[in-house]
């Protein structure tokens, strides 16, 4: 049984690549039928349907051989073969009596063609066939106008138009559904690989974060401890331990971010959380640690930010503050203040730096990638970042960040929410 499946799903497949010899195995079986039932008689009266009773004319074949010739050329000339066809039946209905079944030749035609062309020009063309055919058949044909034969020729043609347009209507619902699967297919590819730039951004703002804040810290350091190392070894090595430290946590926190790029699906461990506000004083450590005097204003009762807002907010401080000790200049104090005002998270970071000609680092043309990450992380949430040298002196980082309010929350001043 599973042979003869496999042989007729490969038979079907090599008729589909083949139309053409689907056409004359179909011209041969409507032969063979109609010579079929040439030999066949209804038997009209009290006599029941006999078969052998009767045998086709000469004349009658030679139409049967030409209509079904004409079928093997139905897809290519559609209109054409309807109308060779009809001409056929027409003759047979004039010359041949009783008429053999060449309209057979005619109903398949009209198939073809219903299935193939749209529906007004089926309607048009089935009307004016099963108008001809019809009025042949009862104007020519030895039966009653009212007879069986005649009947049947209007039901078999008008079954042959409805049946196409359902073919046809059946036929074009699939193509849309596969137009619309592909359109869909599309669709996702395009989100896909937008949604894989934009994984990309992400880590690339997050490597060079982590890489900026760190190296610089390391820079600082061992530059201190270069000064110092003939003259105060102590203080020497406190810059190298500080280097050791920095080193070791962008080590980790790179191995982390590469370790998310090389996992194929969930971790086996829990993995160290993201950093935040939460561990926003460990982060200013790092800085007084290299010499740089912080102050944070930013109040211990607090509820957290959204997972998206803490992340970026902690970004924006490391970042300003990297920029600060890198190019603020010695003697620089930073401010850092991230508190809620209505229903946004306002940070900023403030120094009283002199600044150096690598301050359009920050984000001049030319300079590094520092505050164009920041401004886009900030962006990609909806908020707003303002960077910009300060009256008197300094420099200026203030993200405003939107934070969504439930109804019915209130609104608190002067905290996150």
């Amino acid at each position: 049984m599973t042979t003869l499946g496999t042989g007729l799903a490969r038979a079907r497949r090599w008729l589909r690549v083949h139309p053409l010899a689907f056409d004359a195995a179909l011209a041969l079986a409507v032969l063979g039928s109609m010579l079929a039932a040439s030999f066949a008689d209804a038997g009209p009266g009290h006599h029941g349907p006999s078969f052998g009773s009767r045998s086709p004319a000469a004349s009658s074949v030679v139409l049967m051989l030409l209509g079904a010739a004409a079928l093997v050329l139905r897809r290519k000339r559609a209109i054409q073969v309807l109308g060779f066809t009809c001409f056929l039946s027409v003759v047979e209905f004039v010359v041949v009596d009783p008429p053999g079944p060449v309209v057979m030749c005619a109903v398949v035609a009209l198939f073809t063609v219903a299935s193939r062309t749209d529906r007004p020009t089926t309607w048009r063309v089935g009307l004016v066939t099963i108008g001809a055919l019809a009025a042949a058949a009862m104007i020519f044909g030895a039966a009653p106008w009212y007879s069986q034969i005649n009947l049947g020729v209007v039901a078999w043609t008008g079954l042959a138009a409805a049946a196409g347009d359902a073919v046809r209507s059946r036929r074009a619902f699939i193509d849309a559904i596969q137009e619309r699967a592909e359109r869909a297919e599309r669709t996702r590819d395009e989100e896909a690989r937008r949604r894989v730039a934009e994984e990309r951004l992400r880590i690339a703002r997050d490597l060079h974060d982590v890489v900026a804040h760190h190296i610089a810290l390391v820079n600082v350091q061992a530059g201190v401890a270069a000064h110092v190392m003939d003259k105060r070894p102590d203080q020497a090595k406190e810059a190298l331990a500080h280097v050791r430290d920095a080193s070791r946590s962008a080590l980790d926190e790179l191995r982390a971010t590469v370790g998310l790029l090389r996992q194929s699906g969930d971790p086996t461990a829990p993995t160290e959380p993201a950093p935040g506000l939460a561990v926003l004083g460990e982060l200013v450590d790092t800085f007084r640690n290299a010499g740089l005097p912080v102050e944070v204003a930013c109040p211990e009762e607090s509820a957290p930010l959204p997972a998206a807002l803490d992340l970026a907010a902690y970004r924006v401080v490391q970042e300003a503050l990297t920029n600060v000790r890198k190019h603020a200049g010695a003697g620089t104090k930073a401010e850092v203040s991230v508190v809620r005002i209505g229903a946004t998270a306002e940070v900023t970071v403030l120094d009283n730096g002199r600044g150096t000609p690598a301050v359009p680092a920050q984000g001049g043309p030319g300079g590094g990638h520092g505050l164009l990450g920041m401004r886009e992380r900030v962006t990609a949430l909806g908020g707003t970042l303002t960077a910009g040298p300060r009256y008197g002196g300094g420099f200026r980082v203030h993200a405003i960040l939107p934070v969504d309010v439930r109804p019915g929350d209130p609104e608190r001043t002067g905290g996150l929410a």
